[in-house]
Formats: structure tokens, C-alpha cells, sequence
């Protein structure tokens, strides 16, 4: 499987390119670098025209540079790269169903530098096929020194711990594993129980209440905070549940969130 990472041109695309040459380079796997052509989804002719080949020209010379810029930060890598006709998520959700990992950017807009993760994001991460990782715009969120992956018992945390591990593992990092259980609950025992015996090597902290605030904070010296989406409802953003809507928009490191669909299939 490839690691497809999502491009528009932005400047904050470029941390995403850089996460995704390295996440490729360490699994062996070719990186594939997607534009979604967003105007040929309007009522606008693009047929032969003034405008049409310049829209187009644009849109393979954003492809075109941000495969020189993958080829710089990993000489000798395998990259490919194409321009593909729609909107962002329903462009990269049909990546989804054959990656490893799809990997997108986000922004900071405003005086207080707030984090918008697009429509796009929010989408993929709650109807993906595959795992989502969504990479901050700084440079220091490419550093840190260990994976933090957050865990409660459900089928949608057991496939984050196995992507966090893996992550680490690759990375040369330390795992640290956030256990959100019930002291009131012997179930949650057992599990916490199993967790261990599955991952001598990681970090378990067990904690109750709502773990945002805490995974925040960790997050700060995190180099990936891994999330399982497990929220239902009719909405995208209800699909992602509190906690991963609450990482996405707010941990300092870039985020993994592993959407039911990866684990489930499509619905």
C-alpha cells in the first residue's frame, strides 16, 4: 500500500509532504501525492478556452512542485502524483480505499493563530477507509519524542494502539498509552489487564473523566497523538466523537484518527 497524501498549493501542505515522505520511507511503501480539481465540478466550460488551460496548468504545476519538494526531503523515495477531477473529500476518501495512511494539512487563520481543520479533514476522518493523519503547519510539530495514543476499551482505540505501536516502532519512539476506563467497572480491569500483557513495552497511564484536557497536554511533547473515532449520529462532526474533534482542532502535535470505516468496512 501507498502513503497518499492530499496537496492544494498552500505553504501548510508542505509539513504534510514532509510527513508523509517520512511515514512512506519507513513503511517502504511509494508516497502518492493527489490535487483534487475542484473546477471541474462547476458550470464552468473548461473545454477549450482562455481560461480552462490555464486552471488545468495550475493545478499540474502544484502537483508537479510538490513532487520536487517530496523528492527533496527524501532523496531516492518513490513518489507519483496526479491531478483528479472533484471535491477534496470525495477525492480522497476513493484514495482511502487503497492506502495505507492518507495524510492532509491544516491551517491557523486569525489573531490567535486558531487551527481550522477543513471540511475535508473532519470528513475523511470520520468516513475514511484507512487511517487519517492531519499535520500542523509548524515545524515544531514535526519534532517531539514519543507517540501518544489514546485508549478506552473500544474496537476503534484497539485499532489506534496498534497504529500508535507501529508508528513508534518505526520512528524509534516511546509509546505512552492513555487509558480512559471506570474504576467502578472490573471489565475495564480485564481489559487494562490484557492492554498490558499486549504492550510490555509502552507506557500505560490509567485515567478517569474526559481525557481532552490531558491528552492536550501531552500532546505538547508528542511527535503523533493517535485517536480512534467512535461517535455515531447524522452529522460528520458527530461522527468523530468530542475527544477527536477536540484533538483535531487543538493538540499541538499532528493527529492519527483511525475512523470506523478502516476498522468496519463501509457502511
Amino acid at each position: 500500500m501507498r502513503v497518499v497524501v492530499g496537496i492544494d498549493g498552500h505553504p501548510d501542505c508542505e509539513n504534510a509532504i514532509r510527513w508523509g515522505a517520512a511515514e512512506a520511507a519507513t513503511r517502504g511503501a511509494e508516497l502518492h501525492l493527489v490535487h483534487a480539481f475542484v473546477w471541474a465540478e462547476f458550470r464552468i466550460p473548461l473545454g477549450p478556452s482562455d481560461v480552462a488551460p490555464g486552471l488545468r496548468a495550475n493545478a499540474d504545476r502544484i502537483v508537479a512542485d510538490a513532487i520536487e519538494l517530496a523528492r527533496e526531503f527524501r532523496p531516492g523515495l518513490p513518489v507519483t502524483g496526479r491531478r483528479v477531477d472533484g471535491f477534496p473529500p470525495a477525492v480522497l476518501l476513493a484514495e482511502s480505499r487503497s492506502a495505507a495512511v492518507v495524510v492532509i494539512g491544516s491551517r491557523f487563520i486569525g489573531r490567535v493563530l486558531s487551527l481550522v481543520v477543513s471540511s475535508a479533514g473532519i470528513e475523511l476522518s470520520a468516513h475514511a477507509q484507512c487511517p487519517v493523519v492531519v499535520v500542523r503547519p509548524t515545524e515544531d510539530a514535526l519534532l517531539g519524542n514519543e507517540v501518544v495514543i489514546g485508549y478506552d476499551g473500544s474496537r476503534p482505540a484497539g485499532a489506534a494502539v496498534d497504529f500508535g505501536l507501529g508508528y513508534a516502532r518505526r520512528h524509534d519512539l516511546q509509546a505512552r498509552i492513555v487509558a480512559v476506563l471506570d474504576d467502578a467497572d472490573d471489565d475495564d480491569h480485564d481489559l487494562l489487564a490484557g492492554l498490558r500483557q499486549y504492550t510490555p513495552d509502552a507506557e500505560i497511564v490509567e485515567v478517569t473523566g474526559h481525557p481532552s484536557e490531558l491528552l492536550l497536554d501531552w500532546s505538547a511533547d508528542a511527535q503523533l497523538l493517535v485517536v480512534g473515532s467512535r461517535g455515531r449520529g447524522g452529522f460528520a462532526g458527530l461522527l468523530l466523537g468530542s475527544v477527536s474533534q477536540t484533538m483535531l482542532h487543538q493538540a499541538g502535535c499532528p493527529v492519527a484518527v483511525i475512523p470506523r470505516a478502516a476498522i468496519e468496512g463501509p457502511a
